[in-house]
């Protein structure tokens, strides 16, 4: 039985999603299988192979589309993938987002100071 469950995400920036992952301390693979729940596999032209027992997979949903964004696969079942890039992939994506925009501010020149909140959130402040 499956437990895969997909996530659509605006990820487009494989390199940003690298440099999340390897914050994370987790290894970005291509062209491989994620591994699931019971021997599952779920291939992915990107996979994030965790510590646990399960990974992501990141597909394409039109693989002939190289704009289009990402899906994330991961088997959520008993909290595996969960306690390793949160909720909903949340740390994963807050991550990605921050490295995006660091990757983009960097392209025009700007400087970005980066501060770890007491709540979690990450603020970044761009200047000239």
């Amino acid at each position: 039985m499956s437990h895969f469950t997909t996530i659509l995400t605006q990820i487009r920036d494989t390199e940003a999603l690298a440099d999340a992952c390897a914050e994370l301390g987790v290894e970005l693979l291509r062209d491989t299988d994620a591994r699931g729940f019971a021997n599952s596999t779920r291939h992915g032209e990107l996979v994030v192979r965790l510590r646990g027992p399960y990974d992501i997979a990141a597909t394409r949903p039109d693989p002939a589309d190289p704009t289009s964004p990402y899906e994330l696969t991961t088997d959520w079942w008993n909290g595996h993938v969960e306690r390793e890039v949160g909720p909903n992939y949340g740390r994963l994506l807050q991550l990605y987002g921050v490295h995006k925009t660091m990757r983009e501010a960097a392209k025009k020149h700007l400087r970005v100071t980066r501060r770890q909140e007491t709540d979690g959130s990450i603020r970044l402040t761009l200047a000239a």
